[in-house]
């Protein structure tokens, strides 16, 4: 269909959609178009994304005249949270519990290829009876039409990728912090006999509260994993900036000494800010260079750093496998000093910013972007007298005891002098 030309197209598109509710519709209309109504398509649509009608996503498709793309099964598609060759990632509200979820979406090319198909329904597989805090639950896999789906929980926050690429290497204690809760998680799934293979850090999600968690087993395999099920033999699997060099020899055939190598190297991009071997320009080059030497000394790229942490990542991204940490619980154990915690949550500038619209629990108008602030602001200030109140306390307790003493003391004398009245009658 081809895009809207006039606000009555547009305005139409939305409704056919279904994706807003239309008494919210008119009534958001009505304060958006008073004084005066927008003037283009673009402002009209910002004024909708603003007052909770729709999201940025939505809007996106709308505009381009897409409105028949904004459902998978039972759910709605509200954003789109990650994207890649092999699969897309959307912000999902089913349409009875209104419960938001994360869907991921099989391209549709990687659909006709049945090996692609069978290995993207064996992640769901694999993760499905996982169920740990550091671990993203997968809760159903399904399809609707040609779309395959997987659910998930819905994480509300960021990769370790995007935070380091735009605010920097993390402080140690922190970057300590969630790699100790990395470990605990990949100690789990290697319990329940799995190998995730592509550990990175565009699969740790760090949500609001401070709370790592492991995301991705698309190439994850079991231990005992042999014959017609071992969909990965004889490809070499994982990021190569992160994957073990004996992963890039036998992608196959690699135990959980593999994560924890590729987990040391997360570290060690948390610590400075770089992947190892970033000084290779190829792919080729980072696989060829960690076959042959260590990448840079983390001290020469970030001299605070303890000579005892680095101690721990080099362990960790030991050549050998029989050099490194064996389990990851040994991992954690050896981050005790450092990662224990606990902190306080990721600053607000370093988590998504989602649409009102994405934020509201059911079809009642969505907070804006005013009222969040103002909910904000009056929380803020409702703590501090709260605060103020608490420290008046002592001194009030002080003064009704101080009350109570008075009083007491004005009956005894009282008593007393009714008593001597009569004993002189």
């Amino acid at each position: 269909m081809p895009s809207p030309a006039s606000s009555e197209e547009f305005l139409e598109l939305v409704r056919k959609a279904e994706v807003a509710d239309d008494r919210l519709l008119d009534t958001s209309l009505e304060r958006i178009n008073a004084p005066e109504p927008p003037k283009t398509l673009r402002e009209l649509a910002d004024k909708l994304i603003e007052a909770g009608i729709l999201t940025k996503h939505q809007s996106s498709l709308l505009l381009k005249g897409s409105w028949n793309q904004f459902r998978i099964g039972p759910y709605r598609i509200l954003e789109r949270l990650g994207f890649g060759a092999t699969s897309n990632v959307y912000l999902c509200k089913h349409q009875a519990s209104n419960e938001r979820v994360a869907v991921k979406v099989l391209a549709a090319m990687q659909a006709k290829d049945p090996k692609a198909l069978k290995r993207f329904f064996r992640e769901a597989k694999a993760a499905a009876p996982l169920d740990h805090p550091n671990l993203v639950r997968v809760r159903d896999a399904d399809w609707d039409g040609e779309t395959n789906f997987i659910v998930m929980d819905f994480v509300d926050g960021s990769s370790i990728q995007d935070i380091v690429q735009q605010f920097g290497p993390m402080d140690i204690y922190r970057a300590a912090f969630y790699m100790r809760q990395a470990a605990q998680g990949l100690q789990y799934a290697h319990e329940a006999g799995l190998v995730h293979r592509d550990i990175k850090p565009g699969n740790l999600l760090i949500d609001r509260t401070g709370k790592v968690k492991i995301l991705d087993m698309g190439l994850a395999r079991f231990a005992d994993e042999e014959g017609i099920e071992a969909l990965t033999q004889g490809e070499v699997l994982g990021s190569p900036e992160y994957l073990a060099p004996e992963q890039a020899r036998d992608s196959h055939n690699v135990d959980i000494r593999a994560d924890i190598y590729a987990l040391g190297a997360v570290f060690y991009f948390m610590l400075t800010g770089k992947a190892p071997y970033f000084e290779e320009k190829s792919a080729a080059g980072r696989l060829l260079s960690k076959a042959k030497r260590p990448p840079k000394p983390i001290q020469s790229l970030r001299s605070e750093v303890p000579d005892a942490l680095v101690a721990v990542v080099d362990t960790m991204m030991a050549k050998d496998p029989a050099e490194r940490y064996q389990d990851p619980q040994e991992v954690a154990s050896a981050l005790k000093e450092w990662g224990m915690g606990p902190l306080d949550p990721p600053p607000e500038k370093e988590m998504p910013q989602l649409s009102p619209a994405a934020m509201r629990d059911s079809d009642k108008p969505a907070p804006s972007v005013q009222s969040v602030k103002k909910g904000k602001a009056k929380a803020k200030r409702a703590a501090e007298a709260s605060r103020s109140a608490r420290a008046e306390e002592p001194e009030a307790r002080e003064l009704s005891a101080t009350t109570q003493a008075v009083v007491i003391i004005f009956l005894a004398l009282a008593t007393f002098g009714v008593a001597w009245a009569i004993f002189n009658r």
